[in-house]
């Protein structure tokens, strides 16, 4: 079977302010896009939503179970952070000098499902002609929109 194929971005007009995110699942010929966002968000945040809404679509997905899943992202915050920053964080607890890390509950969640499945972290760049990025940063818009 052929990798599952996920592009994820995420987005604010603002930061913080009006977030969308948006995904675009590939698989076995069928292309799906998701989105969703919130009134007041941060850019990081939307980024984190869209990568765990594109694992979950997987990991709820029967029919995808053990698959390869490659993971298509724009933000350097999610690739780094997922693939290496997360080992140190998760180490001190998730704590910062000042509390809590940004966003760990989003990266406890996102963490939990990269452990589940068998996924490779991709960085793309953005608004570069990348087909589903942009369609994806679409969708961010749309979203975002909506809260204007």
């Amino acid at each position: 079977m052929d990798d599952i194929i996920i592009y994820t971005d995420g987005g604010c007009s603002g930061n913080p302010g009006p977030g969308g995110w948006g995904i675009v699942v590939i698989a076995d010929g069928v292309v799906k896009s998701l989105s969703g966002g919130e009134a007041m968000t941060t850019n990081n945040k939307m980024e984190l939503s869209a990568a765990i809404a594109g694992l979950s679509v997987v990991k709820n997905t029967p029919a995808f179970a053990g698959r390869h899943v490659s993971v298509y992202t724009d933000s350097q915050y999610v690739k780094n952070g997922i693939t290496q920053w997360i080992h140190n964080w998760k180490a001190k607890g998730w704590k910062t000098k000042d509390g809590f890390r940004p966003n760990y509950e989003l990266w406890m969640q996102l963490d939990e499902l990269n452990a589940a499945l068998d996924v490779t972290w991709n960085w793309v760049k953005g608004h570069a002609g990348v087909e589903y990025n942009e369609l994806c940063d679409q969708l961010c818009q749309k979203e975002i929109k909506k809260f204007k």
